[in-house]
């Protein structure tokens, strides 16, 4: 069982598991019905609750102690748990509403509409130009750390307009030969990364100074500090230095 405290997951040692249900819970997945019991049974638990030689980590942390497994499996947990935390009532009647049986959605009984936990698809890509690699710096990022491009999907979007418009904003250049390249899923918060890689097609590199600061094309063998192994984004520049390493 998961246990969380807010936006934390106790972890002992490497281990998830945590091996009762607490006396004093504000919400678990046991209370549901059985169509929510095919994911990883958690519980969310109050400040006070305390776990000798445990520790309480944020979802990042657990990924890099635990490994991309146990991230999986407490992303989506924390992914219902969250929304079930925040849909309590109906947004068009305010009647509280109840899990379903059929799946894992909400119904309400007042006005009958069903709700579904929300996912948020983003893209992100790696963009080539004669053998290099453009990589940003975001203002979020820590101070020297650089990735490749990313962002959220709008309304009417395909997902390949999604990426020549990400890239045209934030650096100013036009691609194309886009081509999917995998996905991951990414609680921060409910997200969906769908990985492409593209190629320069024209314009010279213009950051647009709200998310981005800096940016460069960027050989193999001169990348500056990359994201953490397991990220997609790490995926993506690991393909192109293994692609153009000499």
């Amino acid at each position: 069982m998961l246990l969380f405290k807010g936006d934390r997951l106790l972890v002992r040692g490497t281990s998830l598991d945590w091996p009762e249900r607490p006396a004093d819970v504000l919400r678990c997945s046991l209370d549901f019905p059985s169509s929510w019991q095919d994911l990883a049974p958690w519980c969310e638990v109050g400040e006070n609750f305390e776990a000798q030689g445990s520790d309480w980590l944020d979802l990042r942390s657990v990924w890099l102690r635990c490994g991309e497994e146990a991230f999986a499996l407490a992303g989506a947990a924390y992914q219902y748990m969250n929304w079930r935390r925040s849909m309590r009532f109906c947004s068009c009647c305010a009647t509280a509403l109840t899990a379903r049986e059929e799946d894992r959605g909400l119904s309400c009984p007042g006005c009958g509409r069903v709700f579904y936990a929300p996912l948020h698809p983003a893209i992100i890509v790696a963009v080539e130009r004669d053998g290099k690699l453009l990589l940003a710096h975001n203002r979020r990022m820590p101070s020297k750390r650089y990735s490749v491009l990313a962002g959220f999907v709008e309304p009417g979007e395909t997902l390949e307009q999604t990426v020549a418009r990400e890239v045209r904003e934030e650096v100013g250049i036009a691609v194309g030969d886009i081509r999917y390249f995998g996905s991951q899923s990414w609680p921060f918060p409910s997200s969906l990364m769908l990985g492409f890689t593209a190629r320069w097609s024209s314009g010279d590199i213009v950051v647009d100074g709200l998310e981005l600061d800096d940016a460069g094309w960027y050989g193999p063998e001169e990348l500056p500090d990359i994201p953490q192994p397991l990220s997609i984004s790490r995926r993506l520049i690991d393909d192109f230095v293994r692609r153009h390493a000499h």
